[in-house]
């Protein structure tokens, strides 16, 4: 196959030749920002790069699962033009949402965020939160946004340490990311998320493109997916905020529009 950029792996090289073999029994799955739409300061104004929907679309029906998991809500990220995508997944909030087909399912709120609700106000003022910081309420869990501050790389290491003693004081999961920190319930994360969907499909060969510290859980799945006879890849979207994701992935491409120039080969490669 010929790819957009740059060199992959032989796991990847392998995982991305059963895909092209036996499409149906696949499943591509991706993360939305900075993967399927570019970081904007304000994440409520994110979009998807334009090619990103026709490019599912033209995989959609061949491809027998494509799924997008993401910490954002389910529904939300359907709503930026997703739900065109015929038969298109969304896990949302890293597995305890799931849209399909117009249908929103949710599993039960956590006792621990809705204490952390409470709390996270008391706590960022007790640390000096810099002006431009503001708090995500995602309803499952919490989000922490630092890139508006003037310094955020200061901001982060001076958050990072309170924010981690709420969550652990709580039982809660932390996952910091690209001028972001999130407070969720443990035991889901996109890794977790991505292996269930391919247990349930009986996929046969499973690609994950990402770009964030949250995608490396998913990264990890393909790896202990390959262990089990089940070939994978893993592609990240560059980033220079998160180079400890192209550290780990068998395949690195130029941020979303690598990821839409990714898709494009492979429809080519599949006759689309």
């Amino acid at each position: 196959m010929t790819l957009p950029l740059g060199s992959i792996s032989p796991e990847g090289r392998a995982g991305l030749d059963a895909l092209l073999a036996d499409p149906q029994h696949a499943v591509l799955g991706t993360d939305f920002d900075g993967t399927l739409a570019p970081i904007v300061a304000d994440p409520r104004k994110a979009r998807a790069h334009p090619g990103a929907i026709p490019a599912l679309t033209a995989l959609a029906g061949t491809i027998g699962t494509l799924t997008i998991i993401t910490g954002r809500p389910a529904d939300l990220v359907a709503r930026r033009g997703f739900d065109a995508v015929p038969g298109v997944v969304v896990l949302g909030h890293y597995g305890w949402q799931r849209w399909q087909e117009g249908k929103l399912t949710a599993l039960g709120s956590s006792p621990a965020v809705e204490a952390a609700r409470h709390a996270l106000p008391d706590v960022l003022n007790n640390a000096a939160a810099p002006d431009g910081t503001w708090i995500e309420d995602k309803g499952h869990a919490l989000v922490v946004h630092i890139r508006g501050a003037a310094h955020p790389r200061v901001a982060m290491r001076a958050l990072r340490d309170p924010l981690r003693d709420l969550a652990e004081g709580l039982g809660l999961a932390i996952e910091p990311g690209r001028f972001v920190i999130e407070l969720r319930p443990p035991g889901t994360d996109k890794g977790v998320a991505l292996t269930n969907l391919v247990d349930e499909r009986a996929a046969r060969s499973v690609v994950f493109c990402g770009d964030d510290l949250g995608d490396l859980a998913a990264f990890a799945a393909i790896r202990s997916l390959r262990a089990d006879g089940i070939p994978g890849v893993a592609v990240a979207s560059a980033s220079v905020e998160s180079p400890q994701v192209a550290a780990k992935a068998d395949l690195v491409v130029d941020g979303p529009d690598g990821i839409v120039d990714l898709f494009a080969a492979i429809a080519a490669e599949l006759g689309l």
